[in-house]
């Protein structure tokens, strides 16, 4: 049996937390929220999955590789409220008494370091489970990846495989990108393609295969929704580029270092 690698996508974890929690706080009054919302699902996933190994990504602050290809990316995302941004460091000090070590890349996001992590997992004949607060790690999923995420707000969680996917979408894991091009994202401020919904977007991803499938040949389609595709067609490839997760950067995977051994109770109460 494979053994099992928890790689968790701090930041949307973080931030699922401090907008689905009330504002909890501390009896010394520091809101613990985000912290709380964390520390829960982190404690679940390990509950549920029992890993022999956790790592944890997270953003950096900066600019990455995609607002350098395009400065709309993310550019309607508020900035950090000001009472988040100690929970961060409240999380790195809980992950660091669990003895779980963390890891980042300047010019790259949380999700490009756990693609990397997990295609590493992957050769090493480990299975990886992602543990995020949102989707956008679907099109990582293989036979021996998978997405464990929270729904319906928080406690509320559910894994996604290959059948998972296929079974809401009708699409594979691979294809979530092209869906994602079409359908676009207004958390990350990608475009899209203006009039293509979800449902649009699943039925031409699954029955022309890829974004170079759609647009092979465009009389197949009503007449509103190929004036909307010709019109933005170098939209949605940008939108592909800006939505694809990098999974080749210059981190390694140390399983002496994630080798989960447990935790001091104390410590981590403390």
């Amino acid at each position: 049996m494979r053994e099992r690698l928890i790689l968790i996508d701090s930041n949307s974890l973080i931030y699922r937390g401090f907008f689905a929690i009330p504002a909890l706080t501390t009896t010394k009054g520091e809101l613990s929220n985000a912290t709380f919302g964390f520390a829960s699902i982190f404690l679940k996933a390990i509950e549920e999955i029992k890993p022999q190994h956790i790592a944890a990504a997270f953003d950096l602050p900066g600019k990455t590789f995609r607002h350098e290809k395009d400065a709309t990316y993310k550019a309607t995302r508020k900035p950090m409220p000001d009472e988040l941004r100690p929970q961060f460091e409240r999380v790195k000090e809980l992950l660091d008494r669990f003895g779980v070590p963390m890891y980042s890349l300047p010019g790259y996001e949380a999700d490009d370091v756990i693609g990397t992590l997990a295609r590493q997992a992957e050769a090493a004949g480990l299975e990886a489970i992602i543990v995020s607060g949102d989707l956008d790690p679907l099109q990582l999923v293989t036979a021996n990846v998978k997405l464990f995420t929270t729904r319906m707000g928080f406690q509320n969680t559910v894994i996604y495989d290959e059948a998972k996917i296929h079974e809401r979408y009708g699409l594979a894991p691979s294809q979530m990108i092209d869906f994602k091009a079409l359908k676009g994202d207004t958390t990350d401020n990608i475009p899209g393609v203006p009039g293509v919904g979800d449902k649009t977007a699943a039925k031409l991803v699954a029955e022309h295969g890829d974004l170079e499938g759609v647009y092979a040949d465009l009389t197949r389609f009503t007449p509103k929704l190929r004036e909307s595709l010709a019109a933005h067609r170098e939209q949605a490839f940008r939108s592909r580029e800006m939505a694809t997760i990098v999974t080749d950067l210059p981190v390694t995977l140390e399983t002496a270092r994630t080798r989960w051994r447990g935790y001091d109770r104390a410590a981590v109460l403390a």
